[in-house]
């Protein structure tokens, strides 16, 4: 391979956009519309689509009940307590779950794409707030959501306010990215307490069974788990709806059963009363006990993170009709029987459950785990696809495990981390309390961030009445804030775990986003015009060489800056020569007849090529070279056809760039600390071009400096 001493690499997975890869709005065919599309169906179709989000939406949200009551460290628990957690886990469930999300948030969607990324890319296409304002943000033909007129488009105060501050900027960047880093940690949470839980009703019966033998036994369930991701979900799948099904309609019943039995009167803990009276009663200690009440809604923030793969309507009346009545009468259940037994709360699951149904109950409640579990993981395998897609993470390899379903992914590097991580804090934390005080972190810190971003769409884009928008946001940030502060309090007994997590991918993502961006920029800035390149090639010592060189270039309107550095120091230029544009689309595949766009550019022997595909279509070097000068053929005068056949017999190669980033003494310390973050994650990140299938002999590195 040969290298003349800089780089600018081939963006394959790199979806084009106005701002250089912060959105996949331009697309033709987003999953976004598909989801659309779904969103018009009839009632029939939303009510199968309901049926479906149990196994893969609700999974963390349902099986919440396992360890609720479990990770809170009650002392002297009294009735007028379990009044008060109940009524506080009522009031959560449905201001948060209710309100807030199905209410408000599932209209902040980005073309169908939920969280908070999504909602970034909305605003970024609505108003200038990216990091590089000097990005257009949106297209005059783009609708407008909520029928906006044109003087409604200009910028609000607010939205004025961030595009003078690249602070503020920068802050809500990383904010979005550390919203969806936080969703990674609640895949390592997720499956470690549902299944530690989950298997903790072994105990039951059989108190012999001590606490390691759990741990052991749910860690062995974890990493069978992990092994069997590589070959996808597909032929599993279908059960999952069924078993998340048979534990959202079950675990009510009993709820029902134990609420007649133990204490018929539990509603009226509904009375917001009771959550006065409690914290009057406990003060400081009721306030850290809302650090476990909290794991009640752990999961919702899923309806908004996987809307892109089900229909609105169908998340609603899957969480209206099914998910909150069930969580609803679960925990009335288990409180009704905890009022009469104080002291059970460590296992406040399975002591609830009666004796003739507990081994089916375990059995369903392990299933339940586990596919609670399978979802997480799916789910991070997906955000870690969708972050590198959009360019906001360093590349890894990512599997597509169905050609039918975009969202079975499988992530080697990804799986394996996630295994260790999970089967770390199984044996690590062991109890269920520890592991819930780290999981609480991670719930509410994302709503948080839901709440202050969805506040921002409001007054920036659907320009919400300023007393609508207080009436939001200050309930919900009071509220949240205060569950934010109680479960700090945790961080030193394990809440440090995920926060650790989450906060080092924010910054891994923040800062592979923002060199990209920078390299964009840097690229637009000093691209090769048509005309340019015919100025290098009519120099005398510019020769053109025998063979078909393929040169890979991220720039849609111009050639990369790379061409110039390369014809410099070379001397020369194939024959024929294509330069190769990778475009990703969100469909599982792009139609033969648009695959590959060619056109010719000035100078003879030079063409421009985009090469367009999707999920579940493969692209190899070999045939993708074979393919491209197929169609060019086509559309070539014979002569010229003759001529790109000799360049072919002449030989093949793959020209690509590797960029480097020099930093003069003149940068600011921001740049110089971040592109040289961007620089180490980008020497050890995977490269491009090999997923391309390229021949290795055939593959030649232009290197180059970019200079900030």
């Amino acid at each position: 391979m040969m290298r003349t001493g800089a780089h600018a690499d081939l963006e394959a997975g790199h979806v084009s956009s106005p701002r250089g890869g912060a959105s996949a709005a331009s697309a033709p065919a987003t999953a976004g519309q598909e989801q659309a599309e779904a969103q018009g169906g009839s009632f029939p179709k939303d009510l199968f689509l309901a049926y479906k989000t149990l196994g893969v939406v609700f999974g963390g949200l349902v099986t919440s009940p396992l360890y609720v009551y479990p990770s809170m460290n009650l002392a002297s628990p009294t009735k007028d307590d379990y009044m008060g957690l109940y009524s506080i886990m009522f009031w959560t469930l449905t201001l948060i779950g209710v309100v807030k999300y199905v209410g408000i948030a599932l209209n902040a969607d980005d073309h169908g794409e939920g969280g908070t990324f999504a909602m970034y890319s909305l605003l970024c296409r609505h108003a200038d707030i990216g990091i590089l304002p000097s990005k257009k943000v949106y297209s005059e033909e783009e609708p407008l959501i909520h029928n906006q007129s044109a003087v409604d488009r200009r910028p609000s105060w607010l939205g004025k306010f961030f595009e003078r501050s690249i602070t503020a900027r920068r802050v809500l960047l990383f904010m979005a990215i550390l919203g969806m880093c936080m969703l990674i940690g609640d895949g390592i949470l997720t499956p470690a307490i549902s299944v530690l839980s989950a298997i903790d009703g072994l105990r039951g019966p059989f108190p012999s069974v001590s606490k390691p033998a759990v741990e052991a036994l749910s860690a062995a369930i974890l990493i069978g788990l992990f092994l069997l991701q590589k070959f996808g979900t597909s032929k599993v799948s279908f059960l999952f709806s069924p078993i998340m099904a048979a534990w959202t309609f079950t675990t009510p019943i009993i709820g029902v059963y134990s609420i007649v039995r133990y204490y018929p009167g539990i509603f009226k803990a509904i009375s917001p009363h009771y959550i006065v009276h409690f914290f009057l009663r406990n003060k400081k200690e009721g306030w850290r006990m809302l650090g476990g009440t909290v794991l009640c809604i752990t999961g919702a923030e899923a309806m908004f993170a996987d809307l892109g793969h089900f229909s609105k309507k169908g998340i609603q009346i899957a969480f209206l009709f099914s998910i909150y009545p069930s969580l609803v009468l679960t925990y009335a259940g288990q409180t009704a029987y905890l009022i009469n037994n104080v002291n059970d709360f460590s296992d406040g699951f399975y002591k609830f459950v009666p004796r003739p149904v507990y081994w089916p109950m375990f059995v369903i409640a392990t299933l339940a785990a586990i596919v609670a579990s399978q979802s997480l993981i799916s789910a991070t395998f997906s955000v870690i696809k969708q972050s590198v897609v959009l360019d906001c993470f360093p590349r890894v390899k990512v599997v597509h495990t169905s050609q039918h379903k975009e969202g079975e992914v499988y992530s080697p590097e990804t799986n394996y981390i996630l295994m260790v991580l999970c089967v770390g804090v199984v044996l690590g934390f062991g109890a269920g309390n520890s592991i819930g005080n780290a999981f609480g972190v991670v719930v509410i810190m994302v709503m948080l961030i839901t709440t202050i971003m969805l506040t921002l769409v409001m007054i920036i884009i659907w320009r919400t009445p300023p007393a609508l928008v207080a009436l939001y946001f200050i309930p919900f940030f009071i509220m949240e804030g205060a569950y934010v502060s109680a479960v700090f309090t945790k961080i030193p007994e394990g809440g440090w775990l995920p926060f650790a997590v989450s906060m080092i991918l924010a910054l891994i993502m923040f800062g592979w986003y923002y060199g990209r961006q920078r390299k964009t920029e840097y690229e637009m800035a000093n691209k090769v015009t048509v005309e340019r390149l015919a100025e290098l090639l009519a120099r005398p010592e510019v020769q053109r060489v025998p063979g078909l060189c393929f040169f890979y270039s991220n720039i849609q309107d111009g050639l990369t800056p790379v061409l110039a550095h390369y014809i410099k120091n070379m001397s020369s230029l194939h024959a024929a020569t294509v330069f190769v544009t990778l475009r990703f689309l969100l469909v599982a595949k792009v139609d033969e007849r648009e695959r590959i766009l060619v056109r010719r550019l000035g100078p003879s022997g030079v063409y421009a090529c985009t090469v367009q595909y999707g999920y579940a279509d493969s692209l190899r070097g070999d045939d993708l070279a074979a393919q491209v000068t197929s169609r060019l053929r086509r559309h070539v005068e014979a002569d010229e056809a003759a001529r790109l056949e000799a360049a072919w017999r002449a030989g093949v190669v793959h020209v690509r760039g590797k960029t480097r980033f020099y930093v003069g003494e003149d940068a600011g310390w921001f740049d110089k600390v971040m592109l040289g973050f961007y620089e180490f994650l980008h020497g050890i990140c995977r490269s491009a071009l090999p997923a391309l299938g390229t021949p290795l002999q055939q593959r030649v590195e232009i290197g180059m400096l970019y200079k900030v």
